[in-house]
């Protein structure tokens, strides 16, 4: 039946997981399969809470620490990387571990190996609190600060202010982060970055969508948690250019307020936030009269990554598992 009342859904495109947390969530559900449970993982495979209870029904144990973890026991780290200090504290448990830290997470790690041993001083660009940034800094502590915002970079000392290199989390703005990067380079003149961009190809493409409808849409709608740095990122791209928004964990979120003079509703996901959460939400708004969907496809998006070699050998151990039984 067609939409009579004028209110559109624009439903964007991509939107929701990424390459990296389809991986992270694979390896915890098929090591659950083969290895069977317990299954640990340190800290929140992805930051969505409806992911971490799925596998946890499933019989995924989720800890803070490795400590937690009983000796010789199988744990995952999660799709935001760790640091040296817990890889160690790993091996001395005897653990054995299935690492799901995400490809573009373990490129920023091994960025932040290099600048080090060549002697720079390091500028971490996010959020001190975050669990990928923890990762990071980890790696070479002594050399590293972090700084998110572009005022924090007056405060910054460095012994050598022509050997500095900056490195930034995979989630952040691009906006934010460019602001960042230009004071870096107003205060450090010669300092040095990645060969290429640390900012997740899924981060990027999920702002660039936004960015092109939000002067189409009366309020935009980023399904995902409040701990996902990329989803709430969303919300301040689409602030920033004026256009109301906000982070729901699923529908149940959605105020009535919000939709009272919106006719046109721009509807996209965070990185680990589930397809099926989006089509609830699609399903709310239609029963509130949002019937007239449009999905708008800002880019393709076809990147996949390979699994850990415990996982891949797992897979291949199956069917002659299975025979045995």
């Amino acid at each position: 039946m067609p939409n009579s009342n004028g209110k559109t859904l624009l439903l964007l495109k991509p939107r929701g997981f990424c390459a990296g947390v389809v991986r992270a969530i694979d390896i915890v559900r098929i090591a659950l399969e083969a290895f069977g449970p317990p299954i640990y993982v340190r800290k929140e495979i992805v930051h969505n809470r409806f992911v971490v209870e799925d596998l946890q029904a499933k019989g995924a144990i989720f800890v803070d620490s490795v400590d937690e973890v009983p000796s010789g026991e199988r744990v995952i780290y999660s799709a935001h990387g760790v640091s040296p200090e817990v890889r160690d504290a790993s091996k001395t448990r005897n653990l054995r571990v299935i690492d799901a830290t995400c490809p573009l997470v373990t490129k920023v790690h091994v960025e932040a190996v290099k600048f080090a041993r060549e002697g720079y001083s390091l500028i971490l660009i996010g959020h001190r609190d975050h669990d990928e940034v923890i990762g990071t800094l980890g790696e070479a502590p002594i050399v590293t600060q972090v700084v998110g915002s572009p005022e924090e970079v007056d405060g910054l000392t460095v012994p050598d202010p022509d050997r500095v290199a900056y490195l930034t989390q995979t989630t952040l703005s691009l906006d934010e982060t460019k602001d960042i990067i230009a004071a870096l380079r107003q205060r450090f003149p010669n300092i040095t970055g990645p060969a290429a961009q640390d900012i997740c190809y899924a981060t990027e493409n999920r702002q660039v969508a936004v960015k092109q409808i939000a002067s189409d849409a009366d309020l935009v709608l980023v399904v995902g948690s409040d701990n996902s740095s990329n989803s709430n990122r969303l919300v301040e791209v689409a602030r920033n250019l004026g256009t109301s928004s906000h982070l729901i964990d699923n529908y149940r979120n959605i105020k009535p307020e919000w939709l009272e003079n919106a006719k046109t509703i721009a509807l996209t996901a965070g990185a680990s936030a589930p397809e099926h959460l989006v089509q609830e939400v699609v399903e709310f708004l239609a029963a509130k009269g949002y019937g007239n969907v449009k999905e708008l496809e800002v880019m393709p998006e076809n990147v996949r990554f390979g699994l850990p070699p415990e996982i891949v050998e797992a897979i291949a151990a199956a069917p002659s598992a299975a025979t045995a039984d």
